[in-house]
């Protein structure tokens, strides 16, 4: 049987089992605050005693020179799955977003600042937008798994995936978490389980990180 690599190798039924038995955090360290909470922490509070000193005045901003540029038809081009976007074609500004479904920043930000940006410039045909797959664990990859699956639904499964993130990222057992999800959004255990292990589309969700 042929395997899929994660790591080395974990197959399209082995994700499966991965879901139900290891908690998806063996790559959110990458996507977390740990860093910032460590930093605070150290800063210790100003005695109350002591007059706190003027702020300085800030200095001018630098604007960085650029460090290279960009292929823009080089990265517009679509990768081994068809390009999910919203807005129109022609639209003057492309925003390619990589996201992963398993990171908390990345889901903060679709519930708390891209709604104003699809009102204002998407739903406007000021711009378009991309979301390119980039998953950091195999639950981010059975989450977009799950979402094409979704055909049509690909954008409002992404939105219940990343609202729910709490209640299947993370837990005991992240394959019950997102099947029950997933029959909300009309999906039976059968086709939940065909979409989670056909290897062609595994192999392509993970495609873009090649």
């Amino acid at each position: 049987m042929n395997r899929a690599p994660f790591g080395n190798s974990l197959s399209r039924r082995n994700l499966l089992t991965a879901l139900a038995a290891v908690p998806a955090v063996a790559l959110l360290a990458a996507c977390s605050d740990s860093g910032e909470e460590a930093k605070a922490a150290d800063v210790k509070p100003a005695d109350p005693s002591t007059p706190a000193k003027p702020a300085a005045t800030p200095a001018a901003a630098q604007v960085p020179e650029a460090q290279g540029t960009v292929d823009m038809a080089e990265l517009l081009k679509p990768g081994a799955l068809p390009e999910k976007q919203l807005g129109k074609d022609d639209a003057k500004v492309t925003i390619v977003e990589y996201a992963s479904m398993t990171c908390p920043h990345c889901a903060h930000f679709a519930m708390t600042t891209f709604p104003e940006l699809k009102t204002k410039y998407i739903d406007t045909g000021k711009a378009r937008y991309i979301l390119r797959e980039f998953p950091f664990d195999p639950s981010a990859e059975a989450g977009f798994m799950l979402a094409r699956c979704s055909k049509d639904n690909y954008f409002a499964m992404v939105d219940v995936l990343f609202k729910q993130q709490p209640s299947w990222v993370g837990v005991n057992n992240t394959k019950e978490a997102l099947l029950q999800i997933s029959k909300l959004a009309g999906f039976t255990q059968e086709s939940f389980e065909s979409c989670l292990t056909d290897q062609k589309l595994l192999d392509d969700v993970r495609a873009v990180q090649k």
